[in-house]
């Protein structure tokens, strides 16, 4: 389990070319899906469509349980793109992982605290943006120092706190599944016994998994739009 990242320098910055790799998969796999279930519209939707116009439906009803839909109908398409992304992301690396040489090159990208991390502090970002760009600088800025002016360093570190927990849970859940898929996968190289005695809780971690990624996207997309109405809704 302790394989290599496929690290590079370029500009004083390091990069791992798995991520990049992954990610890229990922972005790619979700494109395809968007175009495969609009090509076609019709108004009796079947097959990828009747799919995405599942997900809408969905992801709409997430968004309606946190905000007013006049404030966050505005978020829709951004919380779609991430359930499908974040979900995307989970599964690529539960099938199978590919290792050259001693560097793992396939996994899920969200089982790196990079890519998590980097996610939430965007989405806390983007939070804040159209928090200043819907309420207006003043009047947002005023938040910070209610009910009283010592509450802002509270405020302050609770900003960070979100970005922690937000990009650590879902990298501890789809890291930790991983980790059990290879210690069982593990058990398969070791003979017939050991074959016979990991593929049934291989199969069953497995299914396991697929609810946990999905349950994880669902978190983040429901988190990210609770973050949102904190910041564009005056009543919070």
């Amino acid at each position: 389990m302790n394989h290599e990242a496929p690290i590079i320098e370029f500009l004083g910055l390091s990069f791992n070319l798995a991520n990049v790799l992954m990610i890229t998969v990922a972005s790619v796999i979700v494109f395809i899906i968007a175009v495969l279930s609009t090509r076609r519209l019709a108004m009796k939707p079947t097959g990828m469509q009747n799919f995405m116009e599942w997900v809408m439906d969905f992801v709409k009803g997430i968004i309606n349980s946190s905000m007013d839909w006049k404030d966050g109908g505005r978020f829709h398409v951004l919380g779609i793109t991430i359930i499908m992304y974040i979900f995307v992301s989970n599964m690529l690396g539960l099938p199978f992982s590919v290792t050259y040489d001693g560097v793992l090159w396939w996994k899920s990208p969200t089982a790196d605290p990079a890519v998590t991390l980097t996610l939430a502090a965007m989405i806390i970002g983007l939070s804040h943006y159209y928090g200043v760009k819907l309420r207006g600088f003043g009047a947002y800025g005023k938040e910070f120092f209610k009910p009283f002016w010592f509450m802002f360093p509270i405020k302050i570190i609770e900003e960070f706190a979100n970005t922690l927990t937000l990009g650590l849970r879902l990298y501890g859940n789809i890291y930790a599944g991983e980790i059990l898929l290879g210690l069982l996968a593990g058990g398969l190289a070791t003979g017939v016994g050991g074959t016979i005695a990991a593929i049934i809780p291989t199969l069953a971690w497995q299914g396991f998994s697929v609810f946990v990624g999905a349950i994880q996207s669902f978190i983040f997309t429901m988190l990210t739009m609770v973050y949102l109405s904190h910041k564009v809704s005056s009543d919070h």
